[in-house]
């Protein structure tokens, strides 16, 4: 074969090449001067006519084999087979180009991928070790990277996916793939994982009511008459609205009132609806049942207000539950019945509602942030908790309490708060109320010697020394009928159960605990009767 033929069988055998190659192939002289050069679709690149391919040359002067480095890409390889007086040469770059394009792609979805996952996801290379990790918020977790996973090694080694559990976290699952031989994606759930955890022992902790109206600790007027009207409207079945700023201690009230119930003996449970997204309370709320998504326990589960059936649901935080769960919430009031996740089955429930919120429902009504009818259903019953600075006189004895608790737990002997400490505990404006109150306390023993006795101003928060400390401007309080209060919280109750019962009086009666005399008696002291019919 002369010369003028091989180079034709050469550069006709050079689309194949570089299709295979996953690149460009190309046939040179002698001197590695490029005759014809094609990409991996075959089209010829005539811009590189005549250039000089130095692996070419290379191999045509020793006669051998060469392999390198591409000549446009650092990252790309190239090999160059010397037949005759010509060389023919490939290399993979417009593979090696795809894959960094890729790869690219893939960084920039990180934040997504872990968004979506609910955990982290990472990239990672042949070695398993970690390229970048990007977590559920689209923060780089910058302490992760470098970090070699034994999982994502093995499925680099293996160019398979590896579905395992994960090391962080117990009951997630973690998926490692290999995208290349370079390099590899991987992510996990741990988040919503942990979140789901942490929902269970909310839940779990909250079974049973543990306060009574005895462990909410004041003398003043204003706690004395929020404790009656609560010990009042205890014995209803009717749902109560409790509000108060953070720390005022609402959750205390709804164990109290619970514990003052006939729901005593039966669960309480609580949850707290803005701790966790709407998809993991409603689940919690409902139960679900078996395969309804991913995820779902085998069996299924029970919901909590199947779990407090015939006992009590606190709702912490109402004002934080999306529009849709409230929708939900709102059938299930209305129904005494619950559905599961999955399922067509309804569920008759007993459950009374106490839901607490520091935000104003009445404005978010108005705003279309929280549904009206929702709204007139759970505030039956309205329980203001009185912030900590309209209770000063309460402060001492509250002090006096968390004293004696932290010396048991701390193992400090203080038997006193000077009166200089007291004065400024007095006169501060405790907007995160008695919780905050508990934290200063707390965080003051922990400034006290073995041979203190007395908690002193020194020992406490940098907030109370006088270069910082501002005291507050104590407002009079409001006078507080209670008497008409406690009329209209009956007529309420009343107005609520007939509405129920739909205006039968015996069952009525019945529900209240009441004689059907006794009852028309009240109706008539309320002016009930013109809005009631006479069914018996």
């Amino acid at each position: 074969m002369d010369d003028s033929e091989l180079v034709k069988q050469l550069c006709r055998s050079l689309t194949v090449l570089a299709h295979i190659t996953g690149g460009m192939a190309t046939v040179t002289d002698s001197q590695g001067r490029r005759l014809k050069t094609v990409d991996s679709h075959g089209q010829e690149i005539d811009d590189y006519s005549g250039q000089v391919y130095e692996l070419a040359e290379q191999a045509a002067k020793s006669q051998l084999p060469m392999f390198g480095p591409s000549q446009f890409l650092e990252q790309a390889e190239a090999w160059a087979l010397p037949i005759g007086r010509y060389v023919i040469a490939c290399s993979n770059i417009e593979r090696v180009e795809r894959d960094i394009k890729l790869k690219e792609a893939l960084t920039q979805a990180l934040p997504l991928i872990a968004r979506v996952a609910g955990g982290e996801a990472v990239l990672f290379d042949q070695d398993g070790r970690r390229l970048d990790s990007v977590d559920h918020t689209g923060q780089r977790n910058q302490a992760f990277i470098g970090k070699i996973s034994k999982a994502a090694s093995e499925a680099m080694h293996k160019q398979k996916p590896i579905i395992g559990q994960s090391m962080s976290v117990p009951g997630g699952i973690a998926v490692r793939l290999p995208i290349t031989e370079k390099y590899g994606l991987g992510f996990n759930n741990e988040v919503v994982v942990s979140q789901k955890y942490k929902l269970f022992e909310e839940v779990k902790k909250s079974q049973y009511a543990r306060y009574n109206f005895d462990d909410i600790i004041g003398i003043s007027s204003s706690i004395e008459q929020c404790k009656s009207k609560a010990k009042h409207v205890a014995q209803s079945i009717s749902s109560v609205l409790i509000y108060g700023e953070t720390g005022t201690g609402k959750e205390l009230f709804a164990q109290a009132i619970h514990n003052e119930s006939n729901r005593r003996d039966k669960p309480f449970v609580a949850i707290n609806c803005g701790a966790l997204p709407a998809s993991l309370i409603e689940g919690n709320l409902f139960g679900y049942v078996e395969g309804s998504f991913t995820g779902a326990k085998k069996g299924g589960s029970a919901g909590i207000f199947e779990d407090a059936n015939n006992g009590t649901v606190f709702l912490d935080e109402i004002s934080e539950m999306e529009l849709d769960l409230q929708a939900k919430l709102l059938r299930v009031i209305q129904e005494r019945e619950v559905t599961r996740i999955g399922s067509t089955k309804p569920i008759p429930v007993n459950v009374r509602i106490i839901a607490s919120s520091n935000k104003d429902l009445r404005v978010m009504v108005k705003e279309r942030r929280f549904r009206e009818d929702l709204f007139y259903r759970l505030n039956v019953v309205e329980l203001n908790v009185p912030p900590l600075r309209e209770r000063v006189d309460d402060i001492p004895f509250l002090a006096e309490f968390f004293v004696q608790k932290y010396n048991r737990i701390l193992g400090k002997f203080i038997i006193d708060i000077s009166p200089q400490a007291m004065d400024v505990l007095k006169s501060y404006s405790w907007p995160g109320n008695v919780r905050e109150l508990q934290n200063c306390i707390e965080s003051g023993f922990n400034f006290v010697s073995v041979n203190d006795h007395t908690l002193t101003i020194s020992h406490l928060p940098s907030q109370f020394h006088s270069a910082h400390f501002t005291p507050q401007v104590v407002q009079p309080l409001m006078t507080f009928d209670l008497e008409a209060t406690l009329r209209e919280v009956e007529k309420g109750i009343i107005v609520n159960v007939l509405a129920e019962e739909k205006n039968n009086r015996k069952r009525a009666a019945k529900r209240l605990g009441l004689s059907i005399t006794t009852l028309w008696r009240k109706m008539k002291e309320h002016n009930l009767l013109d809005n009631s019919n006479q069914e018996a």
